[in-house]
């Protein structure tokens, strides 16, 4: 273990010096810090459609002149229920005592209707008047919008750190190996102490750079108020998050450093990553699917087959509410899988990595003794 950490702080410290990495976490940090913000600067005015039944036209344009109003008049509570179920309203006022609304109310509105109904009918009556009654006639979505914003912004990071940390190990092998510099490594450690080393130290990159999203993402979401709409356990989310990108990386990782060491030029690795580079595209894409359909069969089934496991079981638990036993033997099977391909990799990256001049098949390579 000693050679291997060797190796990998050599990667750490190599890479963290550069200034192309040093700017890109920092502008990735700004860019992260930036995007709860931007997202209110740039909404437009609000627009609200809501409805009566039994009761007056709340005067809430006075009280939030930047917002639209538009007001509809129902004959009965039957039709205002099916006018929130169907998404013509956002919210109904019923006998001027409680507000029909499909899931929780939108804050800026709650606090509105509340506001401006006690001082209407303060201003008529001088009594004290009990709060307007929230009732939600259709199922409980309350977080089920920042459920899905989570999910997307989750798993559009996954792709784009596993897709660049694992380009990064490939070039990584095949530079060494046509420089002939992994000869002189391989003299004093041995093949696996190298590969290992390598995918740890450039793994660590990587957790730097989600770590580093996560908590500015947090930190920035918390000061603009957006934290607020956020459900509850995202603390587990995040320790989820970076054990399933440990799991997602050491798999796709060691399958590109195998694949590496196949070839020993710069331009020949975008061709024999083309398979692992297509599987993470297919993950990706299974994963963004789960995004809306989190307990679809399509969905629930991927989370439990490596690799696609390592990006949709994450985003699943982003967007819906997942019982512990499946995430649990999900994290089984996907710990298994990549202590295969772990055996697999480091099998055909002994054998291959010595090897220069063309590219060598796969076939081959395991056929060697």
């Amino acid at each position: 273990m000693n050679g291997l950490m060797l190796v990998a702080r050599r990667e750490v410290t190599t890479q963290v010096r550069t200034k192309a990495f040093l700017i890109g976490l920092v502008i990735t940090a700004v860019l992260v810090a930036v995007v709860p913000f931007a997202s209110q600067l740039m909404g437009g005015p609000d627009s609200y459609t809501l409805g009566t039944v039994n009761s007056q036209q709340l005067p809430l344009q006075g009280a939030a002149p930047d917002a639209d109003f538009e007001w509809r008049s129902f004959p009965d509570e039957a039709a205002a229920k099916q006018a929130v179920l169907d998404g013509d309203v956002d919210a109904v006022l019923v006998n001027g005592t409680k507000v029909l609304t499909d899931g929780e109310i939108d804050g800026q509105l709650g606090v509105l209707l509340q506001s401006v109904n006690r001082e209407a009918k303060l201003g008529a009556a001088g009594v004290s008047i009990p709060p307007l009654q929230m009732e939600s006639v259709g199922a409980d979505t309350r977080y089920e919008a920042a459920r899905t914003g989570i999910a997307v912004v989750l798993v559009l990071v996954l792709f784009m750190l596993l897709m660049g940390q694992v380009m990064m190990v490939a070039m990584g092998v095949v530079e060494e190996k046509g420089s002939r510099i992994v000869e002189i490594l391989l003299s004093t450690l041995r093949p696996w102490q190298l590969l290992g080393g390598k995918i740890v130290g450039l793994g660590a990159l990587g957790l730097i750079n989600l770590v580093t999203i996560l908590v500015v993402g947090l930190v920035s979401s918390t000061a603009s108020g957006l934290a607020s709409e956020f459900p509850p356990g995202i603390p587990g989310l995040v320790a989820a998050v970076l054990v399933w990108f440990v799991l997602g990386y050491a798999f796709f990782a060691t399958l590109a450093a195998a694949f590496g060491s196949l070839v020993s030029r710069q331009e020949e690795v975008s061709s024999v990553m083309t398979p692992l580079t297509m599987l993470i595209m297919i993950t990706y894409f299974v994963a963004f699917y789960a995004t809306n359909d989190a307990t679809g069969t399509l969905a629930t089934v991927m989370s439990y087959i490596p690799p696609f496991s390592a990006m949709v079981m994450p985003v699943r638990m982003a967007a819906a509410e997942i019982p512990l036993w499946q995430v649990g033997a999900s994290m089984v099977a996907m710990v298994a899988a990549v202590l295969v391909v772990l055996a697999f990799g480091a099998k055909v990256y002994e054998r291959a990595v010595l090897r220069t001049g063309a590219r060598l098949k796969l076939g081959d390579v395991l056929r060697a003794k």
